[in-house]
This record gives C-alpha cells, sequence and structure tokens, in this order.
C-alpha cells in the first residue's frame, strides 16, 4: 500500500480500542513517517519478534519521565503505532530495525510485564477528512519539497500528496529543529490546519516564509 493510499484508508476510521506494547523512546513517530531503531534489550528484543512473527505493530511514544533503558519509562499518552518495514540483525544481539508509523493511539491503561515491557490498552484515534494546504501556508510546500529532495525517496517514500495538509504537516515536523515536547503536541493536534498555521508562524517569525 502506497502512503497516499494509506492516508486514504485511515481517514474518518472509526474509534477502536486495542492492546499493544510499547517503545517509549525520545523520538517522536508521526502517521506515514519511517524511523530507524536501534534495538539491543531483551525484552525489546522478544517484543519485535512477536510483532514480526504475527505481523502485528507495536506502540512508539515519547518518553515523558525516565530514559529509554533500564527501568520503564512513562510515556506521554499519545503516541503512534509502529509497522515493522525492514529489519536485519549484522551483529548478535542488534536489531537495526525500520519502522513505518500507522495511527495515532491514545493511552487508555498501561502494565508492566515482568521483563519490564510495557503493554497498553489503547484508543486508536481516526484522522478527519483530507483537506488541501489552504494558500495562506502554501508557503510551505516550497520547503518541504526542497527537504523531501535533499532525503531522496528512501528516507520520505514516494508519493508525496503535496495537497494533503495532514502529511504536509506531519512530514514538516518531523524534519523541523524543534525540541521534542513541540513535536508531540503537534502530533496530538486533530486540526491538520491548525498544525500548519503553528508551523507558519514558527518559519515566519525566523523569516523563512512569507
Amino acid at each position: 500500500m502506497s502512503l497516499l493510499d494509506y492516508f486514504k484508508v485511515v481517514r474518518d476510521v472509526p474509534q477502536e480500542e486495542l492492546e499493544i506494547p510499547l517503545f517509549p523512546l525520545k523520538s517522536v513517530l508521526f502517521p506515514g513517517g519511517n524511523l530507524a531503531l536501534k534495538v539491543f534489550e531483551k525484552r525489546y528484543l522478544d517484543m519485535c519478534a512477536d510483532c514480526l512473527k504475527n505481523e502485528k505493530p507495536f506502540g512508539i511514544c515519547l518518553i515523558l519521565k525516565g530514559e529509554e533503558t533500564g527501568v520503564p519509562a512513562t510515556p506521554y499518552s499519545v503516541g503512534t503505532l509502529a509497522h515493522v518495514s525492514s529489519w536485519d540483525m549484522e551483529q548478535l544481539g542488534i536489531l537495526q530495525l525500520g519502522v513505518r508509523g500507522g495511527r495515532r493511539f491514545r493511552i487508555l491503561e498501561t502494565r508492566t510485564e515482568a521483563d519490564g515491557l510495557q503493554r497498553a490498552r489503547v484508543l486508536l484515534l481516526g484522522e478527519p477528512a483530507a483537506v488541501p494546504v489552504p494558500v495562506a501556508q502554501e508557503g510551505l510546500l516550497p520547503i518541504l519539497q526542497k527537504v523531501a529532495a535533499d532525503l531522496g525517496p528512501e528516507k520520505m517514500p514516494l508519493p508525496h500528496p503535496w495537497d494533503d495538509a495532514a502529511w504536509v504537516g506531519y512530514r514538516l515536523t518531523e524534519v523541523m529543529p524543534v525540541q521534542l515536547l513541540a513535536k508531540q503536541k503537534l502530533l496530538e493536534l486533530d486540526d491538520a490546519v491548525s498544525r500548519l498555521e503553528i508551523l507558519f508562524k514558527y518559519l515566519a517569525q525566523r523569516g523563512l516564509v512569507k
């Protein structure tokens, strides 16, 4: 399924609950985005093996309190489903993983297993119907188009639906040099146009768009 088809599918999908393992990180994954992970803790190696075997996603959440390794961290309540897109283990015990962002979710409750892996009951969040980039924010497009050209299709896969405000907002937020908390807040926004307005204001204040 292409990214464009994926975005068409998730629009207006009814909210539903799901139980998933969590992978709290100091990173924010966005719907339709790619993220490279280096996995070496046993709890997460076992989690990835199970997800690969059963073709199931896990959840990536930004860490609110704690660290990526050791004692289970406290995650923010909104995260994104991570679907494994590639994997490799050139060195025994170290898994190089590529994941693609799926639907956003909100954590309803969590539990921690004996090995420290957190599992959560989550509510999958629907995406609003696709809307075009408003004229007032069209100045964002040349910036993202240049970034996409620089990154190449491996890091920002085709197709590039430039007329989809949600897709444009997610991709811009991924590459913006802003604090992780700011990215988290933009992930949590349901309104794609509001996300673009915030991004445009940020770049306008720095003289990068008019």
